[in-house]
């Protein structure tokens, strides 16, 4: 086992994508955004990243397996199921460019990986020195199994463990605003670091003054408080400081995709953390990765983009 180890949970996804009349396959997913980042910030290192998901027993989930391999990723913490694939995407642009998404994901595994997961699984999963997961990892659940989950991170926490959280709101999977911000408040309750993007956080809490995040979210125990404020400067809080740190200045037009700025922000921030920098060195790489992956098209970018990040 590696010095340092980190899994991070969550759901990949197939993406369909038309392009010039052709429909285009790929596949993505948040936190599997921020795993490939994190796995190539940390090549090199004693760092093992891991990612907790489950998939079919299909072709696709195996050619994503062989992809997350590559990437370095440890995949002993994905479940196969005979019954059940991957979730399925489709990615819609208008005539200004403008995405919407379409989703099939009711039956995905993913979303029933604590279902499946045995006891023996759980403890591996409890020795991990990091567990990172986002605000859709959590929506995505049955009920019940968020319930599995709140009370296995309380047991994680209360070992020493450091959750990582990425507020990452997405309306449509939750039933409500409040179901969404009572399970919010649930896993904060149990981070250690909040990576909370301001604008999801005054979707779904009403905040008009960044003031009013930081206390909630110091109310709930959150040592390390990290709020994006898209292009603008982030804020860091711990009980010993307040800081911010400016963002990386990209020429608008220069801007090509924000699809994974968030994700890869994470990546950036995490890496820097777990190889002991400061805050300030941590939120500085997260700003240069993110300013990074948005000149480029495409959620995962061409490693030589990233190369120079890698310590």
């Amino acid at each position: 086992m590696a010095n340092f180890n980190i899994a991070l949970i969550g759901e990949c996804m197939i993406e369909l994508q038309e392009v010039n009349g052709v429909l285009r396959r790929s596949f993505g997913g948040d936190t599997l955004n921020t795993a490939v980042y994190l796995s190539r910030l940390t090549s090199g290192k004693d760092v093992n990243v891991s990612y907790v998901t489950a998939l079919g027993e299909d072709n696709i989930s195996q050619e994503m397996i062989d992809a997350w391999n590559k990437e370095g990723i440890d995949t002993q913490f994905v479940q196969r199921s005979e019954t059940r694939q991957p979730g399925l995407y489709m990615v819609e642009t208008d005539e200004t460019g403008e995405r919407s998404f379409l989703y099939w994901r009711d039956a995905a595994a993913a979303k029933y990986w604590l279902e499946t997961a045995s006891d023996e699984y759980i403890e591996s999963l409890l020795k991990q020195d990091v567990i990172y997961l986002s605000g859709i990892s959590l929506a995505i659940l049955p009920p019940a199994s968020r319930e599995k989950l709140y009370d296995l991170l309380a047991r994680y926490k209360a070992a020493g463990g450091k959750v990582y959280f990425d507020n990452n709101y997405r309306p449509k999977l939750w039933d409500s605003a409040e179901e969404a911000a009572e399970g919010f408040k649930r896993i904060l309750a149990v981070t250690h670091t909040g990576l909370l993007t301001f604008d999801d956080e005054q979707a779904l809490f009403g905040d008009t003054k960044v003031e009013q995040c930081i206390e909630r979210t110091r109310a709930l125990g959150v040592q390390e408080i990290v709020i994006k404020q898209g292009g603008g400067e982030c804020l860091i809080i711990t009980a010993d400081d307040s800081i911010s740190v400016a963002a990386q200045k990209v020429d608008p037009e220069n801007v090509i995709d924000t699809t994974a700025a968030g994700d890869s922000f994470a990546a950036g921030y995490l890496s820097k953390r777990t190889l002991g920098g400061t805050t300030v060195i941590a939120a500085e790489k997260a700003h240069q990765v993110a300013s990074t992956v948005i000149q480029h098209k495409g959620a995962i970018i061409d490693m030589k983009y990233i190369a120079p990040f890698v310590d």
